[in-house]
């Protein structure tokens, strides 16, 4: 019975620091984390920079697709694509929070819809290839889910701020 225990007691500790190990995605560079500080709480410019970031990964991607079939560009297909899902996550995310406070974001949501048929066609245009399939059907949907986004939030703001005109530009609902 003691035997049992102590092997159970094991079992359990040893999960802990397995757990502690999991990776944690860093989507953005320092650098790319100190633009988004420097834009503040301006919910424009922070969405204009994550646009920017996502293209950059979008063209990363491409980039990667031209290059000879080999583990390594397969493994760095696969990190690239968790990195845009995550990235994409993360900017819907921010728009939630961003819309709620009524910030006028239509110039960024507008540039968020043009760009998302770019960003989804050279998602589609991979080759299928084993090693990467789930990140591409995950960074698929989520470029899916921030085109949506994007676009509903868009015709919501411009019907909001067509009917309170005195609150264009602002960056959050002042009580009145």
């Amino acid at each position: 019975m003691s035997r049992c225990s102590i092997l159970v007691l094991t079992s359990l500790l040893s999960v802990g620091p397995l757990l502690a190990q999991k990776e944690q995605r860093q989507t953005l560079t320092p650098a790319e984390v100190e633009q988004i500080r420097e834009a503040g709480i301006d919910p424009d410019a922070r969405v204009k920079l994550y646009a920017k970031f996502i293209d950059d990964h979008v063209e990363t991607i491409a980039g990667l697709t031209k290059r000879a079939h080999s583990s390594a560009r397969v493994y760095r297909l696969d990190n690239e694509l968790q990195n845009l899902a995550a990235l994409m996550d993360e900017l819907g995310s921010n728009l939630d929070q961003y819309g709620d406070r009524k910030a006028d974001m239509r110039k960024s949501l507008k540039l968020l819809s043009d760009s998302s048929p770019h960003w989804l066609g050279t998602l589609h245009d991979l080759p299928t290839e084993s090693g990467f399939e789930l990140s591409l059907r995950e960074a698929i949907d989520s470029s899916q889910d921030l085109a949506e986004q994007a676009k509903q939030m868009l015709s919501e703001q411009t019907d909001y701020f067509n009917l309170h005109k005195d609150q264009r530009g602002q960056d959050r609902a002042e009580p009145q």
